[in-house]
């Protein structure tokens, strides 16, 4: 049973030929980027950063995020490296079934689909939140059992996931230029917010800008870290330890720019525009990132922060209370683009699975008329209206960062393994100090794993048994990678 069969990158880049399984070339660097920026900023601009800064880092939260955005940037170089030397759809499920076979590429694309399907059915949830808020702020009040805070079915989630699946179905550029005009409404008002506070900040707020170290209450159980559980180390607040601590968690706030490598297919010269965009997108949210924590605790003392909104709450301290209807309208723009982006990248992983064989082929067919899988697409908006509308995910939420950082560990021990088995492949893109920097980028993802709860591992992986079971039962017997005569 040969479950780590490969798939050469040149099959896989000659099945992107195929008519009916044809994607339309339409996007440049510029629309990469913009994807990659609409699926990074959301609303933990707006709430993560004080958060953060009053609970662990304190001013020194600007720290925390550019050690997150090193973290991430060291992952983004292999993930470039890769979707320049294979633009196909499918980011590190493609990449996974080039290096270390069909089994583990069913894996990480399992993964994945957890990954995004939570993801963009959580953010969905919190978009009706804010969607709900303005409503009532303008005086419109939905009724509690359609919208609010716990409501039967959650209406306002379940159409923005609807709506936006029709814009998918559409076409990839109409998709591209829906998120373009949002992710500037999104920018612009961060933007606002950054050079509005300029003007309340006090310096004497940045001091001390590293706050003398605190033991964190203790966790047990399943709730501890699994660090904890294993070597005994307790997280700690504030201080060196604590800037640390806290980019394990503003890591998260950075998730998404690995999406920006499942439209390789759709990419006019993938191999420049796919590092770019990567690359790219990166590096402007972390400024952003950067930014806004600087404003967020120069305004008002870390210790006075508000935890639910504090980027709002610091601007009402400081008598400008207008800008939490700004915020909302930002933090609603942000979470709009991150539904869509998330529902792009699930089901271009999905198509290549289907493409493969692992899942129903006939899945994969392109629509003629709009260039994009238009069945595959209307499956995942339906179940992610589902999952949005009708499922309490807060407890899982915590599943798309393990997600993502596993992702993150195989696509960058993936490098190393390609330029070693196929040195000859053109490589438009080559990440630099390979392997010490892909090394270094599964060390720092694993140690933000082992910062993640016990409880969040055992959910991983009963997902991932899940997963076995079901390509053992259909996938490994329908793979297009098998032998032709053995095929069903």
């Amino acid at each position: 049973m040969d479950i780590f069969r490969t798939k050469s990158v040149e099959q896989s880049i000659r099945d992107t030929e195929a008519p009916e399984h044809r994607l339309r070339k339409r996007l440049t660097a510029v629309d990469l980027t913009v994807f990659g920026i609409g699926v990074i900023i959301g609303t933990g601009i707006f709430v993560l950063t004080g958060q953060v800064a009053r609970e662990m880092a304190g001013p020194a939260v600007a720290i925390s995020f550019v050690v997150a955005g090193v973290v991430c940037g060291l992952a983004a170089l292999c993930y470039a490296e890769f979707a320049s030397t294979i633009p196909v759809a499918g980011s590190a499920y493609t990449f996974s079934f080039a290096t270390l076979g069909e089994f583990p590429a069913w894996i990480i694309g399992w993964d994945l689909l957890l990954e995004m399907a939570l993801a963009a059915a959580v953010v969905a949830v919190g978009w009706s939140g804010y969607f709900s808020a303005l409503l009532t702020s303008a005086g419109v009040h939905l009724p509690p059992s359609i919208a609010g805070e716990d409501p039967v079915v959650d209406v306002p989630a379940m159409a923005v996931v609807l709506i936006l699946t029709a814009v998918l179905i559409a076409g990839i550029k109409l998709s591209s230029r829906v998120n373009l005009v949002i992710v500037i409404i999104k920018v612009t008002v961060v933007l606002l917010v950054i050079l509005a506070g300029l003007f309340f900040i006090s310096m004497a707020n940045y001091t001390p800008f590293v706050p003398e170290p605190q033991p964190t209450p203790t966790v047990e159980g399943v709730q501890a870290p699994l660090i904890q559980v294993l070597f005994g180390i307790t997280p700690v607040a504030f201080g060196v330890l604590g800037i640390f601590t806290a980019a394990a968690i503003v890591f998260f706030a950075f998730i998404g720019f690995d999406i920006v490598a499942t439209a390789a297919e759709e990419t006019i010269e993938p191999q420049r525009a796919l590092p770019r965009g990567i690359l790219g997108s990166l590096v402007i949210c972390t400024l952003l990132y950067v930014a806004v924590s600087l404003v967020v605790v120069g305004m008002q003392p870390y210790t006075e922060l508000s935890t639910a909104a504090p980027l709002a709450d610091a601007f009402t301290a400081v008598g400008q209370p207008w800008a939490a209807a700004l915020i909302s309208i930002g933090a609603i723009a942000g979470l709009t683009t991150v539904v869509m982006i998330l529902m792009l990248g699930q089901t271009r992983v999905l198509f290549a699975m289907c493409r493969d064989g692992l899942l129903p082929r006939p899945l994969a067919k392109v629509h003629p008329r709009t260039g994009t899988p238009a069945l595959l697409t209307a499956i995942v908006g339906v179940v992610a209206a589902l999952l949005a509308g009708f499922i309490s995910l807060s407890a899982l939420a915590e599943l798309v960062n393990i997600g993502t950082l596993f992702a993150f560990v195989v696509v960058s021990a993936g490098v190393i393994i390609l330029r070693r088995t196929r040195p000859d492949l053109p490589r438009a893109f080559r990440a630099p100090l390979v392997p010490l920097l892909p090394i270094l980028s599964v060390l720092a993802c694993l140690y933000l794993m082992l910062n993640l709860p016990v409880e969040t591992w055992l959910r991983f992986l009963i997902w991932m048994v899940i997963g076995a079971v079901l390509y053992f039962a259909y996938g490994y017997r329908h793979s297009m990678v098998a032998e032709p005569g053995r095929r069903s």
